[in-house]
């Protein structure tokens, strides 16, 4: 088995009173996890958000109620919690009213589960996230030679767990992700009135990955104004699909003040979107997909690591430009992404206006340390 770096941080927080929160994208292996955690271990109580009887159970519950449904079980486990209405009330309620009972929660998306929670268990969760495997996961599960050697198919094929346990069919899988559960959550929670046109902003964006978006452009594209582009990527972000970046913009006049760029998750799935597998040696894309793989990498370690930081990119009306930049510790660095090691001069205006930063070109022969470490 692949070991999950979240598994272990759930476990540390098993001992206090408050509800464990697990959010990811679908099909990333949080059932998965909690199964691997949980399922050699007695008193444990299951249920599932997908559950019609369930569901019809919870609605306007009261705590005398969850009691009895509960019994004596220490543990409650509810997945697909998104699925429920008044989940953070339901957990609330558990957490406040129900002594010795700890909840643990997962969900596949951000505004189905965590927006109903935020505010009800304010102070009562601890909240993490599951990604598709990370590079670190991989390597610690067979070697730095051997994922090495895999660069070039994670680039393509992603990191989905069922892509990586699966050689071979890793196509068929990733398309039945993107047809059978990429919008469900969107789709069912947002009663969308044209699907197609948010299938559409979403082809856009994959082939937008490492550009300066606009949403008067994406909106001519996809047939659609400016703040509805806007409310679709959020719900997007929301569904754990896409991810923004935002502009630095604090010393120089000339810097992009609202820019902002977008990234997939997982690079399978924006392939897969874009119905485009060829090999890394046949693509004009090689750039923007090292690009996005090498910044979802650095994205998941963050956040497992919960390393506190603030993320941009750079660039100037004059086209200047920087991949991508960290600020913590009130100290700025600055990276360049190159599949190809090559000579690279970052722009003097940066220089000039951040002279304490310090910058790097991350390449396939360096960027093992940049997406496993501080």
């Amino acid at each position: 088995m692949i070991t999950r770096i979240t598994g272990a941080k759930i476990l540390l927080r098993l001992k206090d009173k408050k509800a464990i929160i697990l959010l990811g994208p679908r099909q990333t292996g949080k059932t998965t996890l909690l199964h691997q955690l949980f399922d050699d271990k007695s008193n444990i109580l299951w249920w599932n958000g997908d559950e019609t009887d369930l569901r019809s159970q919870l609605e306007n519950v009261t705590s005398t109620r969850l009691q009895s449904m509960i019994g004596n079980y220490k543990t409650l486990i509810i997945d697909e919690a998104q699925r429920i209405k008044n989940i953070g009330l339901c957990i609330k309620l558990i957490t406040d009213n129900i002594k010795n009972v700890k909840v643990i929660a997962t969900g596949s998306s951000a505004f189905g589960l965590a927006n109903k929670i935020n505010e009800p268990l304010t102070g009562r969760k601890w909240e993490f996230m599951l990604y598709p495997f990370s590079y670190k996961e991989m390597l610690q599960y067979h070697g730095q030679i051997e994922e090495q050697r895999l660069l070039e198919h994670r680039i393509i094929y992603g990191y989905y767990p069922d892509v990586v346990n699966n050689p071979g069919d890793e196509i068929t899988i990733l398309k039945t992700i993107v047809n059978s559960y990429l919008y469900k959550d969107i789709l069912t929670w947002e009663r969308i009135q044209k699907p197609d046109r948010l299938e559409k902003l979403v082809q856009a964006l994959a082939f937008q990955i490492g550009n300066e978006i606009s949403y008067n452009e994406l909106g001519q594209l996809c047939g659609l104004d400016n703040e509805t582009v806007e409310k679709y990527i959020l719900l997007l972000e929301r569904a754990f699909i896409v991810f923004r970046l935002s502009s630095l913009r604090r010393n120089l006049r000339n810097e992009l003040k609202k820019s902002r760029k977008i990234y997939f998750y997982d690079n399978g799935l924006r392939n897969s979107i874009i119905n485009q597998f060829n090999p890394v040696g046949l693509r004009n894309d090689v750039g923007a997909l090292w690009e996005n793989f090498i910044i979802s990498e650095r994205m998941k370690f963050i956040e497992y690591e919960q390393f506190y930081l603030t993320r941009y990119f750079w660039r100037t009306k004059e086209q200047q430009e920087i991949d991508y930049i960290e600020e913590y510790n009130g100290k700025m660095f600055a990276y360049e992404f190159k599949w190809n090691k090559i000579k690279n001069k970052f722009p003097i205006t940066f220089l000039k206006a951040y002279p304490d930063s310090k910058t790097s070109v991350i390449t396939k022969d360096n960027y093992q340390d940049f997406i496993i470490s501080h």
